[in-house]
């Protein structure tokens, strides 16, 4: 209710007395309405803005129900009703009129309410205007900061998109920053395809969620009729702004897509001087159409992805160089040496920010040398070395620094003889790189060690009881400098492993540690090595771990060798075949091998067993793998009697079970090999690995 004790209200001090010409000249008409009487006089021009004639109206405010629409004509009765209540002077509200022609007008009105003595609303005075072009210019300026806004957001999710690419290294972490949710799904795209060409064909390499693979899209011909083959054969766009034109433009795919209610699209083409490397899509589920500036970003957007996508090519190509000659200078298979216990390892260094050969010189090797005990075990060449510098250069001197150790090592050199001339080799290449080596002879019947250092790291020991120290022996120069420099003169140490003592040999890689003294690291790996397990392959395992952990930027080499217990398995026999590819005589010859050597050496009674075990095995190998496979039995007489099986190839891939299905005849091939034998494992062998399997036989050969 209103307070009927306020002072009256009054209109404002600049209302003129005569107010029609000035209310004209703005577009305005007013209006006299006697609450009291019920009657509202109106000027000209609030008829015209009333769309009504002088005699259409008798000065009645509900005729004007005419123009004024139910709806608004209660919402404006409302408004005028709470202003009259609540004591106020004036109100003003938006409404929409209905022209004579059927067509709507916002309208806007403005009264100002007289009052008597009491405080009682007896009259209104007030102006009317015609309100559709401001409020058309309000709501263009409305959508004008919406798109300055959209355009903001869509700039900064490219400048976002562009910053994260710019960290990104493979074509996968490419693809893992669009899909990320600071990437294009702020842009509000449903599904993210992207295609690489590859020799004339586009070949997928990113699609949307599950469920959005359309099949056949996986390889396809430029010359096809899809988007991004279009848009990789013209170098320009394809903006998709509807499901009809979807439909009809791409018909096959669409298909495919249906289920994803996709109602846009864009496919930018990536291109990089001038030339495509692939394709990307952006398929929209709530939008139609693409605005000029949306274009214009899109297209800086799929800019920056292919620079970013260059450079990720570029650098998985360098590193499967890289990678390649690495693993082609590196020994492909680490030889059996009886008595003892071995393993190897390789890490690559993490790729710094350059997109060079960042490869190392880093390399083992294992030689077998004649001699030695045939009970209590075999005489081996042990090395390790590395080669200055990062780069395929250094990866090619470590390549034939190798080969030239292993062959003068073989020729039955003493250890001292053989560093010196392989510093001689090293300086007659006429390079500038140097390397340091640890060459170690072993005698694993004695457990008698000769070590040559040129410049390496001293080996490590660790003993049967857990405890590991360094060992310091004498060294001389690198390799390569000592020609030079004239100090020839290798001393050799003598390190003596008991049965169970471990042999740790490794690359400056593994101890050394930024801001981290030298003496620091090797006493931190000491510690490592004597609370790591205690076989060697699982140590081994165990340290390049911490290599990887650490995400240094030096490869790394390790070769752990363990002088076996006298009490432990000793073998009782040993046979070894080559099974190449596309040889089906040999495999034949290998089967009749195994048989036979089952019942020479008291299995016959798992014969059968042994065979399929080691058919599913060397299948698998040549299945699987581009290269042979090398088939070697051999009996382990200890505490109890065993018949191994082991088969190697050059693959690093390690076997993993498959579901076979109802109706499979694949994919039950470890599910075999664990049922039928006693104990299976993998392990790796240089380059590549061994699967190998163990049977139980009787301690007794006449038992089979």
């Amino acid at each position: 209710m209103a307070d009927r004790g306020a002072s009256p209200p009054s209109l404002p001090d600049d209302w003129p007395e005569h107010p029609d010409p000035i209310l004209a000249l703005n577009r305005m008409g007013s209006f006299d309405w006697d609450l009291d009487a019920g009657v509202m006089q109106m000027d000209a021009q609030a008829h015209e803005i009333f769309d009504v004639r002088p005699d259409e109206y008798d000065d009645r405010p509900e005729t004007l129900g005419m123009r004024v629409p139910p709806g608004e004509a209660r919402r404006l009765d409302s408004v005028v009703s709470q202003a009259l209540k609540t004591g106020q002077e004036n109100y003003g509200t938006y409404f929409r009129i209905r022209c004579r022609d059927g067509s709507l007008r916002w309208t806007h009105t403005q009264g100002y309410i007289r009052r008597d003595a009491s405080g009682r609303p007896h009259r209104i005075i007030g102006i009317v205007r015609d309100a559709t072009q401001e409020l058309r210019d309000t709501e263009v300026r409305r959508e004008q900061a919406l798109q300055e806004n959209l355009r903001r957001q869509q700039t900064n999710v490219v400048q976002l998109t562009t910053a994260a690419l710019a960290h990104a290294r493979t074509v996968q972490d490419v693809i893992d920053v669009l899909k990320d949710t600071h990437g294009l799904t702020h842009l509000g795209a449903t599904s993210l395809v992207m295609g690489r060409v590859e020799a004339g064909r586009i070949r997928l390499i990113a699609e949307g969620p599950a469920g959005s693979f359309v099949p056949g899209t996986e390889l396809t011909r430029i010359d096809e009729r899809y988007p991004m083959s279009e848009a990789v054969r013209t170098l320009s766009p394809r903006f998709i702004e509807s499901p009809e034109e979807f439909a009809e433009r791409y018909p096959e795919l669409w298909r495919g897509i249906t289920g994803l209610k996709i109602t846009s699209a864009a496919y930018l083409p990536l291109i990089v001087q001038a030339r495509p490397i692939g394709a990307m899509g952006l398929l929209y589920s709530d939008r139609r159409g693409f605005s000029a500036e949306e274009r214009n970003v899109l297209v800086a957007l799929g800019s920056s992805i292919s620079q970013s996508l260059q450079r990720a090519m570029f650098y998985e190509q360098e590193m499967d160089l890289a990678q390649g000659l690495q693993q082609a200078m590196l020994p492909r298979t680490i030889p059996s040496v009886h008595g003892a216990d071995l393993a190897v390892r390789y890490r690559a260094a993490s790729f710094g920010g350059s997109f060079g050969r960042d490869i190392g010189g880093d390399w083992y090797d294992l030689i077998p040398l004649p001699g030695g005990s045939p009970t209590g075990g075999g005489r081996v060449g042990a090395v390790i070395g590395d080669v200055q510098g990062h780069d395929t250069h250094a990866a090619a001197v470590m390549g034939q620094l190798r080969i030239v150790l292993r062959a003068y090592a073989a020729e039955g050199h003493p250890p001292a003889t053989v560093m010196a001339r392989a510093s001689v080799f090293l300086h007659e290449l006429d390079t500038d790189r140097s390397a340091t080596c640890l060459y170690a002879e072993v005698d694993l019947s004695t457990g008698v060690v000769q070590v040559v250092r040129a410049g390496h790291l001293d080996p490590m020991v660790r003993r049967a009881d857990g405890t590991c120290r360094r060992v310091s022996v004498p060294g001389g120069l690198p390799l390569g400098l000592s020609a030079e420099f004239g100090g020839l003169d290798y001393p050799v140490g003598t390190i003596e492993l008991e049965p169970g003592d471990t042999l740790v040999l490794c690359t400056d890689g593994l101890v050394e540690q930024p801001g981290a003294d030298l003496d620091d690291g090797v006493e931190t790996l000491a510690a490592l090595i004597a609370v790591g397990p205690d076989d060697v392959r699982d140590l081994a395992d165990r340290l390049i771990d911490v290599a990887e952990e650490r995400r240094g930027d030096d490869d790394v080499a390790l070769l752990l060798l363990r002088r076996r217990r006298p009490e432990g398995p000793r073998c009782g026999g040993r046979l070894k075949q080559l099974v190449p590819p596309g040889d089906p005589r040999a495999l034949s010859d290998t089967r009749s091998m195994i048989r036979t050597a089952a019942g020479a050496w008291g299995a016959r009674h798992r014969a059968d067993e042994i065979e399929l075990v080691a058919d599913e095995m060397i299948t698998n190998v040549l299945m699987h793998t581009e290269g042979s496979a090398v088939v070697i039995l051999s009996v382990l007489d200890g505490t109890e009697r065993r018949l191994r099986v082991e088969v190697e190839d050059s693959s690093s891939a390690l076997p993993r079970r498959r579901e076979a299905g109802e109706s499979g005849v694949s994919g039950r091939g470890l599910l075999l090999v664990e049922t039928l034998t006693d104990l299976w494992g993998v392990e790796a062998r240089g380059g590549g690995k061994c699967v190998w399997s163990e049977f139980l036989v009787p301690k007794d050969p006449g038992t089979g």
